[in-house]
C-alpha cells in the first residue's frame, strides 16, 4: 500500500528546511493550500487508477498552539498567535508548517516477512534536524496507531531518543528490495554520517540521518542482520541539495535506480545488496553524471519518483512534471522506456505546490507491505476509492484557502478554519480523536 500525506490547510513557503534548495529558493512566496491539497489528492487517485492499493494519511493540527504555549506564549489562542508573530516569527512559522504532508518522513516500516516476530513494525521518525518537523512525531504516532490498531499484527515503537546521535528521517532514507512482497526482503538503510566514529561528513548542509539511528531501527524491528544493509550517502551530494536519499535513489522489488554519485562507495553497496539478496540478481540501474548531472537530478526530482509494481505486470515510474521540463532528464527517461528493463511505463504528475517546497512524488508517500490478513484489519476508512476521493475533494474546496502569506499565519481565523476542517476529516477517515484540540479541548 501507498499511504500519501494529505496536504494541510497551512501549506506555506517559509523556507524552513536548511539544505533543501527548493524550500530555501521559494521562501516568502505566496502559496495556494487548496491547489496543493487537490494536486496531492489527484496524485493519489492516479495511483489508485493504476490498480494500486492507495490510502490517505491526515495532516497535522496547525498552527500548533499547544507547542507555542509550551514555549511561553499565553492567553487566548488569538493572543498566543499575535504574541508569537511579534516576538518569534520563526517559531510561529515552524508551528504552522504543513510538512507532515511528506509522509516518507513519517516513519520506517518493516513488513512481517522481514521481522523476527512476524509482525509489521513501525517506528515514527524523530526528525530532529528541524523544529518544524520534530513537532510531528507525537501526532504521527497517534495516527499510525489509529490506522494499524491490532497489536496482533502491528508493533508500534516510540521514536528514537531526540538527541543528535540518533537523528532519524524515516523512510526517506530506507528502501526495501525483494523478489516478491510476501517473502523476506533486504532492507537498505542510508545514512549521512556516523555519530560515534570518525568519517566523511557534509561540510555545508546538515547530515540528518546517522548510522546509529538506522541500526537502532533495524534492531527494534527485529531484522535479520544478514539481510540488512547500511550504506553511506555521498557527503558531497548532501551539500548539493540531496538532503534525503530519496532525492538521489529509488528502489522497489528487485530494482534499485540511482545516480552514479549517490553513495560514497556504490560498488560496495551493490555487492552487499546482492549478497543479502541471494541467488536472484538485483537490477542496478545507474544514471551517469555525463547524462544527468546531480544538479539536474535535484532540480527535476528525477529520483524522487515512485517506482511501483503494476497489477498488469512490469513497473511504472511516477515522475513529477518538472522531469518533462528538463531536456537531459526527459531524454534519459525516453531512452529508459526503449530498453529491456522492468520499467515499462512512465506516468507524469503535477505536484508543483509540493515541489516548490522541496517534496516530490516519493516524499508524499509511505510504502507499507501488508499481507491480505493484515490488510483486512487496517482501518478501512483511509482506503482511497471513488467515494472517498469525491468526499475529500469537496472537503478541500470547503475548507482550504487559495492563497496564504506569512503574515496570515497569525490570523486567528486560520486556526479556527483548520480545526473545523480536521474535526470533519477525522470523521470522514474514521480515525477518532487524534489531534490535541480534540484530546484536550480547543
Amino acid at each position: 500500500m501507498n499511504f500519501d500525506g494529505l496536504v494541510g490547510t497551512t501549506h506555506n513557503y517559509a523556507g524552513l528546511s536548511f539544505g533543501n534548495l527548493a524550500s530555501q529558493r521559494n521562501a516568502g512566496t505566496v502559496s495556494n493550500p487548496r491547489a496543493a491539497a487537490q494536486q496531492g489528492l489527484r496524485k493519489m487517485k492516479t495511483l489508485r487508477d493504476l490498480g494500486l492499493c492507495q490510502a490517505v494519511l491526515p495532516p497535522h493540527e496547525r498552527p500548533a498552539i499547544d507547542v507555542l504555549r509550551r514555549l511561553g506564549f499565553s492567553g487566548s489562542d488569538a493572543t498566543v498567535l499575535s504574541g508569537a508573530a511579534r516576538a518569534a516569527p520563526d517559531l510561529l512559522a515552524a508551528c504552522c508548517s504543513a510538512s507532515s504532508m511528506w509522509a516518507a518522513n513519517a516513519a520506517t516500516v518493516s513488513p512481517g516477512a522481514d521481522t523476527a516476530d512476524g509482525r509489521v513494525h513501525l517506528t515514527p521518525a524523530n526528525l530532529i534536524s528541524g523544529l518544524h518537523r520534530a513537532l510531528e512525531a507525537p501526532t504521527t504516532a497517534r495516527v499510525l496507531r489509529a490506522i494499524f490498531a491490532d497489536e496482533t499484527y502491528f508493533a508500534h515503537h516510540a521514536p528514537l531518543p531526540t538527541v543528535e546521535p540518533f537523528g532519524d528521517e524515516g523512510a526517506a532514507n530506507h528502501t526495501r528490495l525483494c523478489s516478491e512482497y510476501g517473502v523476506a526482503g533486504v532492507e537498505l538503510f542510508v545514512y549521512d554520517r556516523r555519530a560515534c566514529a570518525a568519517g566523511r561528513t557534509p561540510r555545508h548542509y546538515p547530515a540528518r540521518q546517522t548510522l546509529e539511528a538506522s541500526q537502532a531501527v533495524a534492531r527494534l524491528h527485529g531484522l535479520n542482520p544478514r539481510r540488512s544493509v547500511f550504506a553511506q550517502q555521498n557527503p558531497r551530494l548532501v551539500d548539493a541539495g540531496v538532503f534525503h536519499n530519496d532525492v538521489i535513489a529509488v528502489g522497489n522489488a528487485q530494482v534499485l535506480l540511482h545516480h552514479e554519485q549517490a553513495f560514497l562507495d556504490s560498488a560496495t553497496v551493490h555487492r552487499q545488496l546482492q549478497q543479502a539478496f541471494g541467488e536472484l540478481p538485483v537490477c542496478f540501474m545507474v544514471v551517469p553524471e555525463a547524462r544527468v548531472t546531480v544538479k539536474q537530478a535535484v532540480d527535476s526530482y528525477l529520483f524522487n519518483s515512485q517506482l511501483v509494481m503494476l497489477p498488469t505486470g512490469g513497473m511504472a515510474l511516477i515522475v513529477p512534471e518538472e522531469c518533462r521540463r528538463s531536456p537531459p532528464v526527459w531524454s534519459w527517461l525516453g531512452e529508459l522506456l526503449e530498453q529491456q528493463t522492468p520499467i515499462r511505463r512512465l506516468v507524469v504528475i503535477d505536484v508543483r505546490e509540493s515541489m516548490r517546497n522541496g517534496g516530490g512524488p516519493a516524499c508524499l508517500r509511505l510504502r507499507v507491505v501488508l499481507t491480505a490478513t493484515e490488510l483486512g484489519v487496517v482501518n478501512a476508512g483511509v482506503f482511497l476509492d471513488e467515494s472517498l476521493f469525491a468526499a475529500l475533494s469537496a472537503w478541500i474546496d470547503r475548507h482550504y484557502r487559495d492563497r496564504l502569506t506569512a503574515a496570515e499565519l497569525a490570523d486567528p481565523a486560520l486556526l479556527v478554519e483548520s480545526r473545523t476542517a480536521l474535526d470533519e476529516l477525522t470523521g470522514i477517515l474514521r480515525l477518532g480523536s487524534i489531534y490535541p484540540f480534540q484530546l484536550h479541548g480547543a
